[in-house]
């Protein structure tokens, strides 16, 4: 299975694979999706896709921002590999091509946030060299928003 990798920037791009957020996200409309976009793109936000024979198969949402302790710093958000792609190096390609970008734009540190029950993952991360640093607290205001 030859994989390609293609950041995406722009908002018709980057709604075409709805599809595959909603393996994570399965209530998320287009609707909706397009009007977080309004919000997220002009915030630094851009996805990286991955494809199978042109066909899209993963997708990871990148932040790129500046924290006061760290300096500039890319932050993984949402990564969704489709069910069926799973276990065959996606991820691999993911973390490796987002690491790449990360030293290409002079960050110095790669960050993403995953929910507690997610064991799976984490094993996965580790794996990935990453480690937890802290803890992201929240407080949710509108328990309906969670999705």
């Amino acid at each position: 299975m030859a994989l390609r990798t293609e950041f995406l920037y722009d908002k018709t791009q980057i709604l075409a694979h709805l599809d595959v957020l909603q393996e994570l996200y399965p209530s998320l409309t287009a609707e909706q999706y397009d009007r977080e976009l309004d919000l997220m793109l002009p915030h630094n936000y851009s996805q990286l896709a991955v494809y199978a024979n042109d066909k899209c198969i993963a997708i990871c949402g990148i932040w790129i921002g500046n924290k006061l302790w760290i300096g500039k710093y890319l932050e993984l958000d949402n990564i969704v590999v489709c069910t069926s792609h799973r276990s065959q190096g996606v991820g691999d390609l993911i973390f490796k091509t987002l690491e790449q970008k990360a030293k290409e734009e002079n960050c110095n540190m790669l960050a993403l946030d995953s929910y507690t029950s997610n064991f799976k993952a984490h094993k996965f991360f580790y794996n990935q060299g990453f480690g937890p640093k802290g803890f992201h607290f929240i407080k949710l205001l509108n328990r309906e928003a969670v999705r």
